[in-house]
């Protein structure tokens, strides 16, 4: 029996302005699934009411108190819910005998997943009508963006809960209300009063044996760079270098810039006992040297053409096959002379100077006879291709131009856009008929 706890059945009080159909099913069900119906408003038990009706509002005011927390206040639809679900529903959704206000998000935008959450939060004794400043849990689809800005937005509200959807079923399941907890997330940093990891001698004997293999020779610079650190802790993954992990590479860095002078000593003795080589195997300034590309072969440049013209091939052949090429002496009227014989011939003749009466000298004759040349030109008109120069179709616009009295780079324009001569020559002769007719010649 769903109604009854093993010793007694429960008692339910039912508003009684309930329609009388729904009162006569009420108490046929309660009756049959164990329970018993009441005259009176019992100290432990259901009151069922239609929500929303001003007579609910009066019995919460009148029977609701915190001396009697097991009185509870339910829609009438918690029976028939019990019958489905097979067990009596726990009032969870219950703060110091009130429910407790819930708001559920416009994220959850099926209007039918709504209703289920809302039906479910009553029958579990919450109040799914609240708004979202006065609610306690907002109920949010947790796979929008909305619902991340919502956790941000009222993360240092006090008593304010940010749930899924799914966190209802999930309480219903448990019988508890649990929210959400909230875990501590480790900013980074040494907390205040916290000590540093501290150097051991062990490390510092460790440290020591490392520079001595990787920069043996002080001389040799480097032991105060990044890198050499930096690969002393990428040796992390080795047993043997297990240690490295005590420290960052930079506070290994910092230790021994802090106390070079005793490490070099340190390191000193190491190196006294090892006596490496420098430029041992290893070692940090050191490194594989690349392999020695092959060298690629170029290509002769082919004989000139000045060349050329002094080859003669003999048609006899040597022994290997191949025919034998003689380089015969240049003519001597074919040998240029050299660039300053060529400037001692010249200069007296070039820059000859004027005297007295004389004629003027070739270079000056030269510079007038171009100035007079340029500035004919300049004053030249363009000439005009004659007619039989003329391309045919410009024959045919430079007509219709000359027939119909327009100018020819109108008629060429509207032809280059047409395409058509005809077309061409019987618009504008168009054009001329109705101007003719618009503006006749005054007598």
């Amino acid at each position: 029996m769903i109604f009854h706890d093993g010793q007694c059945p429960i008692k339910f009080f039912l508003q009684r302005d309930l329609p009388a159909a729904i009162h006569a099913e009420l108490c046929e069900t309660i009756t049959s699934l164990g329970g018993r119906v009441e005259v009176k408003v019992p100290r432990q038990g259901y009151i069922l009411v239609q929500s929303g009706t001003s007579e609910e509002g009066r019995l919460r005011q009148c029977w609701s108190t915190p001396e009697r927390p097991e009185r509870f206040f339910v829609p009438y639809t918690f029976v028939e819910a019990c019958k489905i679900a097979g067990t009596l529903l726990k009032q969870i959704f219950v703060d110091a005998g009130n429910p407790i206000p819930m708001h559920i998000h416009p994220s959850i935008a099926n209007p039918n997943a709504r209703s289920a959450l809302s039906q479910r939060i009553l029958h579990s004794g919450g109040d799914p009508h609240a708004s979202a400043q006065s609610a306690t849990v907002i109920l949010a689809d947790p796979t929008t963006d909305v619902f991340q800005h919502l956790i941000k937005t009222y993360e240092s509200v006090p008593n304010k809960y940010i749930e899924s959807y799914l966190w209802v079923k999930k309480c219903i399941e448990k019988n508890a209300v649990v929210y959400t907890p909230v875990v501590f997330k480790n900013p980074g940093g040494r907390r205040a009063g916290d000590e540093r990891t501290q150097f051991t001698e062990a490390d510092e004997q460790n440290l020591a044996a490392w520079i001595a293999v990787k920069i043996p020779y002080r001389e040799a610079g480097g032991r105060t760079g990044n890198r050499v650190y930096q690969q002393l802790c990428e040796q992390s993954g080795d047993p043997d270098y297990a240690w490295v992990t005590r420290h960052t590479w930079q506070s290994w860095r910092e230790r021994y810039k802090k106390n070079a002078p005793r490490f070099d000593n340190i390191i000193a003795g190491i190196v006294e006992q090892t006596k490496p080589a420098l430029g041992e195997k290893g070692q940090y300034h050191y490194v594989r040297q690349a392999e020695e590309k092959p060298k690629r072969t170029r290509k002769k440049n082919k004989p000139s053409e000045s060349e050329d013209q002094f080859l003669v091939c003999n048609s006899r052949q040597d022994d290997m096959g191949t025919d034998e090429i003689y380089h015969l002496p240049a003519e001597p009227s074919m040998v240029y002379p050299a660039p300053a014989e060529e400037e001692m011939d010249e200069e007296g003749i070039e820059w000859a100077v004027r005297v007295g009466n004389s004629p003027p000298p070739t270079w000056a004759a030269k510079g007038k006879r171009r100035a007079s040349q340029e500035l004919e030109n300049a004053t030249k008109r363009p000439r005009v291709p004659t007619s039989d120069e003329m391309h045919v179709l410009d024959h045919a616009l430079h007509e219709i131009a000359d027939s119909y009295l327009f100018l020819f780079s109108e008629v060429k324009a509207y032809y280059d856009k047409t395409g058509e001569m005809e077309h061409t020559r019987d618009r504008f002769r168009r054009m001329r008929e109705l101007l003719t007719r618009e503006f006749p010649d005054e007598e």
